[in-house]
């Protein structure tokens, strides 16, 4: 009798869901897609250097990752695009005149620490793009900083001029300008219009939900609308800081990792809210000019916490919760 109690097997199958036929590669190849109008427009601005940062980040980031998924007995997955995805984002965020030997650090950084070390993809609790930029960014200021680096261009970096030289500062940049990426920053995240393009069609092709981005340039919106009414000749507008800079790259394509967001509308709106609201306290208060890489960085880390965010199921409440705890400790008395 005990030797077939213990024989008891329980056997698991996995119920027939009907499969909606998206898989990894097709988002990264959508992804690669929606990236490649920002990524024309820099080879048109910046010609072989934007060309040299972007193939070197993108062949960094499949090797390491290969080499890392060898060291680690796993199955190689270079055919899903998302390494490759990981490193145009990063070289993205680099100056179009970053050396070869920082592009490779930043490359190798990004999946060797900010993804392998976690297990692989999904399993990262930080975008890998921004850690590979942020050891960079941190260790190696002046070959990152676009106004020491790139000094070929007659382009300015608004952000800089907006946060040294007050709010009046950032009116001497048309719009239109901004939008077709007339600005020092990094080689492909400052190319906003095509970004904004591009994110919208991922969010037609349903890559990506609506919530985050949307939440995420609200939050800039409304924080950067209160310093400006606060004091117009010190802040810049609204429309100002979320067309300058890595803020549209930032909210589509950078908040928006699967693995580093929460997955229901209530959490990835006040996900997105947050990260907007972190953009403009950065870049008033913080030391950097742009803040878009951090606060993402930070919301990130957040993640979880707003995951937690949970509503009632149907038919319960907190008025019912609350009778039902009550009646149990009668009962208990």
């Amino acid at each position: 009798m005990s030797q077939s109690n213990n024989d008891i097997l329980l056997a698991i199958s996995t119920p027939p869901f009907w499969h909606c036929g998206r898989t990894i590669r097709q988002n990264s190849l959508h992804t690669l897609l929606a990236l490649a109008p920002a990524a024309a427009l820099s080879l048109i601005q910046w010609g072989v250097p934007a060309a040299r940062v972007m193939a070197l980040s993108m062949v960094a980031a499949i090797v390491t990752e290969a080499v890392c998924q060898i060291l680690m007995k796993q199955k190689l997955s270079q055919d899903n695009g998302t390494a490759a995805v990981t490193g145009l984002a990063l070289a993205f965020l680099l100056p179009a005149s970053a050396p070869w030997w920082l592009t490779l650090i930043a490359a190798v950084c990004a999946m060797g620490v900010g993804r392998m070390a976690f297990g692989g993809y999904g399993a990262n609790q930080v975008n890998a793009a921004l850690v590979g930029w942020a050891l960079v960014f941190v260790s190696f200021p002046i070959p990152m900083d676009p106004n020491a680096a790139v000094l070929h261009t007659s382009l300015a970096d608004p952000l800089f001029r907006a946060k040294f030289f007050g709010g009046a500062a950032a009116a001497d940049f048309p719009l239109a300008d901004l939008l077709l990426g007339r600005q020092l920053g990094g080689l492909g995240a400052t190319q906003t219009g095509a970004l904004f393009l591009g994110g919208l069609y991922l969010v037609l092709r349903g890559v990506i939900r609506w919530e985050i981005p949307c939440a995420f340039l609200a939050g800039t919106f409304l924080v950067a609308s209160a310093f400006h009414l606060a004091d117009p000749e010190l802040y810049a507008g609204p429309l100002f800081h979320i067309f300058s800079g890595s803020t549209v790259f930032a909210a589509f394509f950078l908040a928006t990792e699967d693995s580093c967001c929460p997955h229901r509308r209530l959490p990835m709106t006040l996900y997105g809210l947050t990260g907007g609201a972190l953009v403009m306290l950065i870049r008033v208060f913080g030391v950097y000019a742009d803040g878009a890489p951090f606060a993402v960085m930070l919301i990130n880390l957040l993640a979880p916490m707003f995951a937690l965010i949970r509503s009632h199921p149907f038919g319960t409440g907190p008025r019912k919760a609350k009778r039902t705890s009550d009646n149990e400790g009668r009962a208990r008395s």
